[in-house]
């Protein structure tokens, strides 16, 4: 995927041009809690517009998008899943990569089975929750255990890395394979263990505007946004990295 930087990318907020009307924007079920931060401050920089969200896992937005759902950005969670929105001819632009997510094993508070790492998921009665393979976060998963040569049966198969993390929180598997943000994120219920193996498979995180959206102007004073310093501090807090 060509990747370029719009214009305004790495201006602060206060910078950027004022817009008005509904933006909608559809991203990856790991950008939940960062994007619902930008949304906020975003809506108070500029009081006559609204964010509106759809967040699912990326192969299901951009199988959305192809099929014709109005929207006027999408951020995905691998560049893979953004070229078949431009293959298809529904971007607006080039994508621009704003950030890196890498993987942890995520087990419930306390890591009782005490699981250090990936091979310890394929021993005997440990039950592994991980996202499935058209998802980015399953693709990922897959390349981390073919790393470490860890071969292992997952219990279940999720359309995203939020449905994939419920799995620990809700005490139906010992240990699933999610994004670090989203182990940080429920830090109250979830421990999260770093691989080494993750940094060779950290997911790049694209944003584009779309064709035909219905707020162009909306969606590159949000991309802006995304880009700009403040929002890399947000990024960096919920644990994503710099591109």
């Amino acid at each position: 995927v060509a990747c370029g930087r719009d214009p305004g990318a790495g201006a602060e907020p206060s910078a950027l041009p004022a817009v008005k009307g509904e933006i909608t924007v559809f991203a990856a079920a790991s950008l939940t809690e960062s994007f619902t931060q930008f949304g906020r401050e975003f809506e108070a920089a500029n009081p006559q517009a609204k964010v509106v969200f759809n967040f699912a896992g990326s192969a299901a937005i951009a199988a959305q998008i192809n099929q014709g759902a109005p929207a006027d950005v999408f951020a995905a969670a691998a560049p893979a899943n953004v070229q078949t929105v431009v293959d298809a001819g529904n971007a607006a632009g080039p994508p621009t990569i704003f950030a890196r997510n890498q993987l942890v094993i995520a087990v419930p508070k306390g890591n009782a089975r005490g699981i250090a790492g990936l091979a310890d998921l394929a021993k005997p009665g440990v039950k592994v929750a991980l996202c499935a393979e058209q998802v980015p976060c399953g693709a990922a998963a897959r390349q981390a255990l073919a790393a470490a040569r860890v071969r292992l049966t997952p219990v279940t198969l999720e359309q995203d890395v939020k449905a994939t993390l419920s799995k620990v929180k809700l005490g139906e598997v010992d240990a699933a394979l999610v994004y670090r943000t989203d182990a940080l994120a429920a830090a109250s219920d979830v421990d999260g263990i770093e691989l080494a193996e993750s940094a060779a498979t950290a997911n790049e995180y694209p944003i584009i505007a779309l064709r035909g959206g219905p707020n162009p102007d909306g969606a590159q004073a949000f991309i802006a946004y995304v880009l700009s310093e403040r929002a890399k501090a947000v990024l960096g807090e919920a644990g994503f990295q710099t591109p």
